[in-house]
């Protein structure tokens, strides 16, 4: 099957992320238009702390409405290597860097409608190193037991997909 595009034409740009129409030619002969979220990609750590913790954050989600309990995450820079972006966001949200990064897998958040791809990050030797945090993230960072972690995730008590995802890809490298 092939689909062609004919046409992009970027009808928002945000500080984030831009709103691309795109106008695609079907298989079918026929035409769509989809609007499409650009975003640079993210990245979204497990950080295992010594005595088999895994470090959260709590942050006011503005979408959501409210506090949600999250992986550490953050946006790519322009030509930032997700490996880079690993490291920055865990000093800034946790107050840690990571001896060894371990790329546990990536996958697209929402390809129905963004491009945003995130790759997943298993960090472990963490060591107390910080860089201050971005001027409009508040965070409460929370540190929990792996198992009760793993019991959350099969009790459904996370909201958060990137967390859901990046737990389920840790879960065979954390699991005895």
């Amino acid at each position: 099957m092939e689909f062609k595009v004919l046409e992009n034409v970027t009808i928002f740009q945000g500080k984030v992320f831009n709103i691309l129409r795109q106008r695609l030619l079907m298989p079918n002969e026929r035409q769509a238009t989809y609007d499409i979220v650009e975003h640079i990609g993210a990245v979204t750590m497990v950080p295992l702390g010594a005595g088999n913790h895994i470090w959260f954050v709590r942050q006011y989600r503005p979408p959501a409405g409210k506090m949600l309990l999250e992986l550490p995450a953050g946006t790519l820079a322009p030509d930032e290597p997700p490996e880079k972006c690993a490291q920055r966001e865990l000093r800034e949200e946790i107050g840690m860097s990571a001896g060894k990064l371990e790329k546990i897998g990536e996958f697209y958040l929402a390809p129905g409608y963004s491009t945003e791809y995130q790759y997943v990050f298993l960090a472990t030797d963490l060591n107390p190193e910080t860089l201050p945090p971005d001027e409009d993230e508040f965070l409460v960072v929370q540190k929990i037991p792996l198992e009760i972690a793993f019991s959350m995730l099969e009790n459904g008590e996370f909201r958060d997909a990137k967390t859901i995802a990046g737990l389920s890809l840790a879960r065979k490298f954390l699991l005895l």
